[in-house]
């Protein structure tokens, strides 16, 4: 199998693809060979899906799912499987590249044991996105606009091309946000300097040259043509690495910043992703997941409280005639009508034998006998009437309502609610965005860890914000594979990932560009 070296790993979305792939004989082409990511739980979420890949397929031991089942701790689950904890452990190393507690020599060393020697290994990973998003900079940017330009995150994507020139892998694979097109630094865009140095790394990093290591120079490849013009074939432009996910048989539409670099002397070239007409809908993703409620914060919850809460709306001078559109307030009556006091407010793990329809070869593991991470958060009632209305709305109109489309009486009470930063980018018309049944989701941010405004569920029934469960569905991540830490840096991790299936599209094609080309 071809060793895989995945950096900046996240909780291993990137990798999860790769390592799930499998050729037309159905046999696995990559191996994780080293992960490295710095954050405790995002390290241990790799560390306890590393055991998962310890067993074939088929042959994990029932413990594993006791512990995605709530009824073994997961260092028991180690105790009892020593070597294959010890295995995981070793694939996944928790280090924080560019750090000065782990230097390059070991950096490199950890590397090089990993691959015992084999020449052609894949490098993959994306650098952390903060200083690049579009959020991030909003928020920064106005604040303080010295700390932006000096973020040393801007520059972490040099660690990345350090073990690119000190490696000198056959093909690597660079993820990253949208934004980094945008990114600027002394007023020059940042991605014309990572793309001139990801095609001559040694250039880019001179202090390496008095290693004596040798000289390699790669070509970039998009993934996609939607930067191509009619005519010419010269290298893509920087908005060519752009890879829109619902374009490709997924059910979100996130957009990111993904290219191929190929070491010179190979001459190999990738094909690009398959352009799949049907757009996928959200609600296929995520229909089967047990039925939840919110919580009801500021009062002892409970399953009535909830439901007169949300009824309450129904009597609040909002819905008077005048204020909400006629057949809006028809729509927000009927629902209400039909609702009725949902008892469980989720768990990280719930019993259910329902399987998904779409992707069920994917998602579905009917070890498991439930689902994990599917808990719900604590809303205010004010944000469950906006949540209540929102998905009303949507269910009326087939779109995600706009503050405009609020009456003044369901609006929160910001400040800035009506103000535009200086950074054009923030625009705070869409707070409450319900995912809409019917088309792809909107892009899951690691945002949803903060508040779930963005990501109101479709059904209105429900009142509540997704799940990490159905976070982890649009990301496409199998329900078996399980996030470890609190539920806030649950959704931090999910939102942060790579959707695996994207990567397993991704993995097909370096596959079969690394097969054809050993063939010729």
């Amino acid at each position: 199998m071809i060793p895989v070296i995945d950096v900046f790993a996240g909780p291993g979305g990137l990798g999860e693809g790769f390592s799930a792939y499998r050729n037309s004989a159905g046999q696995q082409v990559f191996k994780i060979a080293l992960s490295i990511e710095k954050d405790t739980d995002a390290h241990n979420t790799l560390w306890f899906r590393s055991f998962y890949r310890q067993f074939l397929k088929n042959q994990h031991p029932e413990e594993y799912y006791d512990c995605l089942r709530g009824k073994l701790a997961i260092q028991d689950l180690y105790k009892k499987f020593p070597k294959q904890a010890a295995d995981a452990a070793n694939e996944a190393w928790q280090a924080e590249l560019g750090s000065k507690h782990f230097p390059s020599d070991t950096v490199d060393e950890r590397i090089r044991a990993a691959l015992h020697g084999e020449a052609n290994w894949v490098l993959i990973g994306g650098p952390p996105c903060q200083a690049y998003s579009l959020v991030g900079r909003s928020r920064m940017i106005p604040k303080d606009p010295e700390k932006y330009e000096k973020d040393h995150r801007h520059f972490l994507y040099r660690e990345y091309l350090r073990i690119i020139a000190a490696h000198r892998p056959p093909v690597f694979v660079m993820e990253n946000v949208k934004g980094i097109l945008s990114s600027k630094v002394d007023g020059a865009r940042i991605i014309d300097r990572i793309l001139a140095d990801l095609q001559k790394p040694l250039e880019a990093l001179p202090q390496l040259k008095r290693a004596q290591l040798p000289d390699s120079e790669y070509e970039l490849h998009a993934l996609t043509n939607y930067g191509e013009t009619l005519f010419g074939n010269g290298p893509p432009t920087a908005p060519a690495y752009i890879v829109h996910c619902e374009e490709h048989g997924l059910p979100q539409s996130r957009h990111r910043f993904i290219l191929v670099g190929v070491r010179k002397n190979l001459t190999w070239s990738p094909g690009k992703l398959r352009v799949q007409e049907e757009r996928i809908d959200m609600w296929d993703a995520i229909k089967d997941l047990p039925r939840i409620r919110s919580r009801v914060s500021e009062a002892k919850d409970s399953s009535d409280l909830w439901l007169t809460t949300i009824k309450e709306l129904l009597q609040r001078p909002e819905m008077r005639n005048g204020y909400v559109q006629l057949h809006l307030r028809q729509e927000i009556k009927r629902v209400a009508g039909r609702m009725t006091a949902i008892r469980s407010t989720g768990a990280e793990f719930l019993e259910s034998d329902r399987k998904p329809e779409w992707q069920s070869s994917w998602f579905y593991d009917r070890r498991i006998q439930g689902v994990c991470n599917h808990s719900s958060r604590r809303h205010m009632k004010e944000d469950l009437w906006r949540y209540f209305y929102a998905a009303c709305f949507a269910l009326s109109f087939g779109k995600s309502p706009s503050l405009d489309d609020f009456p003044a009486g369901l609006l929160p009470a910001h400040k800035n609610l009506y103000t535009k930063e200086r950074n054009k980018e923030l625009v705070f018309a869409d707070r409450f965005r319900v995912q809409v049944k019917g088309r792809p989701s909107t892009t899951v941010t690691s945002h949803i860890s903060k508040d779930g405004h963005y990501f109101i569920h479709p059904d209105p029934t429900q009142c509540r914000s997704l799940t990490v469960r159905e976070a982890a569905r649009l990301q496409t991540f199998p329900d078996n594979y399980y996030f470890v830490g609190g539920r806030t840096t649950q959704y931090h991790q999910v939102g942060n990932a790579v959707p695996p299936l994207l990567a397993r599209k991704i993995a097909h094609i370096i596959d079969k560009m690394m097969t054809t080309s050993a063939g010729t």
